[in-house]
């Protein structure tokens, strides 16, 4: 278990309890969270300049109701955490990664900026599965259960599946008996930033140096932020089935995604076969 909300999160801390109560329900079940100490929303797949030290620190970290389960805090981004938890740091190799609950969805553009899908997507770089969780914020309530219920309900699905599978679940903050339903969906358009504003054109510099144009070296862009952030804005553009509009519709939705790997859709290692051609032609011989 990871998430990139911070190991205090309170929805690392439903899934948790969750998934402890889903390990003492059946045998050779195990949970180990490993997060991290700060928030680290947005940071997608990022390590962090990681050649730069040869350690990392971490503290336990109790969750109330999930005393069957070690937690630790890390010094670490969301994905340095997966590759620690993977390769030995706080015990065997995990068969599994689950990554949230995410305060807030992470569906169009977002999923690839998201630290929570960017933890299972790690995982699947090292072979292993994951689940990415996410649940709508800006309701009065959130109801961290109904993620938490449709997470574990995914468990044996996800365990079936072949080695590298990801999915990504994003789930409505209403009560499980007001969720209309899951349905597959569709990465979308929508993006955290809709629009920037602020800077303007800067002219050549004239011929006196840098700075002689009248334009000033600093300020600020103002960002108009959209569907992912915080809660969920404006889907009118989108298609029923895509993750916004289902999401805004009261459905879960849940998508299978996949990670940075070589291009080989048509014409992809034709255009990679001249593009080398024409690099060697230049070189001296």
């Amino acid at each position: 278990m990871t998430n990139d909300d911070g190991v205090h999160a309170p929805g690392l801390a439903a899934i948790t309890r969750a998934l402890s109560a889903w390990a003492a329900d059946g045998p050779d079940r195990d949970v180990v969270v490993v997060a991290p100490l700060a928030n680290y929303s947005g940071a997608s797949a990022a390590v962090g300049t990681v050649y730069e030290r040869d350690s990392l620190a971490y503290r336990a970290v109790p969750i109330d109701g999930a005393d069957n389960v070690a937690v630790y805090g890390l010094d670490a981004s969301p994905a340095l955490s997966v590759i620690v938890g993977t390769l030995g740091g706080f015990g065997p190799r995990p068969d599994l990664v689950v990554s949230g609950i995410n305060l807030g969805v992470n569906v169009g553009r977002s999923v690839l900026h998201s630290g929570t899908v960017g933890a299972t997507l790690t995982g699947a770089q090292l072979g292993l599965s994951g689940l990415a969780v996410s649940l709508r914020s800006g309701a009065a309530t959130d109801h961290w259960e109904t993620a938490a219920d449709l997470a574990v309900a995914l468990l044996p699905a996800l365990v079936a599946a072949p080695a590298r599978t990801v999915l990504n679940l994003n789930v409505p903050s209403v009560p499980k008996v007001d969720l209309r339903g899951v349905r597959r969906g569709r990465i979308s358009t929508a993006g955290i930033i809709k629009r920037a504003t602020g800077g303007g054109h800067r002219p050549p510099p004239a011929s006196g140096g840098p700075g002689t144009s009248g334009d000033p070296d600093e300020g600020e862009i103002r960002l108009t932020l959209g569907t992912a952030v915080p809660s969920l804005g404006d889907v009118a553009g989108e298609d029923p089935e895509d993750d916004g509009a289902l999401i805004a519709a009261g459905f879960a939705s849940l998508t299978a995604l996949l990670g940075v790997r070589e291009d080989t859709a048509s014409g992809a290692d034709e255009l990679v076969r001249e593009a080398v051609a024409e690099l060697q032609a230049t070189l001296p011989h």
